[in-house]
């Protein structure tokens, strides 16, 4: 019978040496629209996408102004690719009131408050076994997580709590420390053996599951509010969209009313779960599910400007 392997040997190093694609400089600045991106959604045709992009974007502001639940979904390159940002600018505006994450999300973001920086070669790590091995990283989060099973607060509040606790020299770019000190909850979804910090000596996994099922039983209790709320899925193309679907089951089945809401998937490629999981199942019969394709740098940008100038266009009426 095979033996579990010794995670004690592996060999790991430090973060400050190792290349890095993804760098602070490369992100975009987020400035405040003035009515222009307004104008252009008015400008579209009310046709197909395009009206879509129409209704979508009223119904995020309608939620909001109602003081619905606007869940975010996102998946690790939305840190990657600059993204943080923008969702904290929605944040600011009321247009998210939950951040879900996935294991990888985290990694991300805390490297991005350690260093300015993230996103190592992987084609070239993987050669020596060197990939995800940088030590500081793991220790960081895998100890962030042990404190958030021991607490009972789950992952996501603890990493935010432990990035503005360790005052993290590039901290201003963390998403969890922004949602952390803003009082957004954040909750974060752990596929054990999917990141990097699962491979190092420091990694415990009953903590893990803890935390997680922690964080999973935060995001039920949101979702049984979602009534007349919007859930976005941006980036997820599994385990989100999977995590959601058994959420609104709880909720259901506990007897909440979670049918009339707005779902939508925002993706490079529509996959089959966020398909099913987000935009069709859960909306059946009375809900509204939107998808829109395109690469997210671009397109999560443009929503957001969207959104930020139909709600500064709707409060100056």
């Amino acid at each position: 019978m095979t033996e579990p392997i010794d995670l004690g040997k592996v060999h790991t190093y430090p973060l400050s040496h190792r290349k890095n694609i993804v760098k602070k400089e490369l992100f975009g600045e987020v400035f405040t629209p003035h009515g222009e991106f307004a104008r252009f959604l008015q400008s579209l045709p009310d046709i197909l996408r395009a009206r879509d992009l129409k209704e979508m974007c009223a119904r995020v502001i309608a939620a909001s102004r109602a003081g619905k639940k606007i869940i975010l979904a996102i998946g690790a390159h939305q840190i990657k690719i600059g993204m943080g940002p923008y969702i904290c600018r929605l944040i600011d505006a009321g247009l998210v009131t939950c951040v879900v994450m996935n294991g990888a999300g985290i990694i991300h973001d805390t490297e991005l408050a350690m260093i300015g920086e993230t996103s190592e070669d992987v084609a070239e790590a993987i050669q020596d076994g060197s990939f995800g091995m940088a030590k500081e990283t793991a220790e960081f989060l895998n100890a962030a997580i042990a404190e958030g099973a021991n607490s009972g607060e789950g992952i996501g509040s603890a990493v935010g709590r432990k990035v503005a606790d360790s005052a993290l020299p590039f901290a201003e770019l963390s998403l969890a420390h922004f949602c952390y000190k803003s009082g957004t909850q954040l909750t974060v979804h752990v596929a054990y053996g999917t990141d990097i910090i699962h491979m190092h000596p420091s990694a415990d996994g009953a903590a893990t599951g803890k935390a997680t099922e922690i964080d999973f039983r935060k995001l039920a209790a949101t979702v049984c509010e979602l009534e007349g709320g919007v859930i976005l899925n941006v980036g997820s193309a599994v385990v989100l969209p999977e995590v959601f679907l058994k959420c609104l089951s709880i909720a259901r089945n506990l007897g909440h009313k979670v049918a009339d809401f707005t779902a939508v998937n925002l993706d490079m490629i529509q996959h089959y779960r966020p398909q099913e999981n987000i935009v069709r199942r859960p909306t059946l019969p009375h809900g509204k599910g939107y998808a829109f394709t395109g690469n997210l740098e671009i397109l999560f940008p443009l929503l957001t400007y969207c959104l930020l100038d139909l709600q500064a266009q709707q409060d100056g009426e």
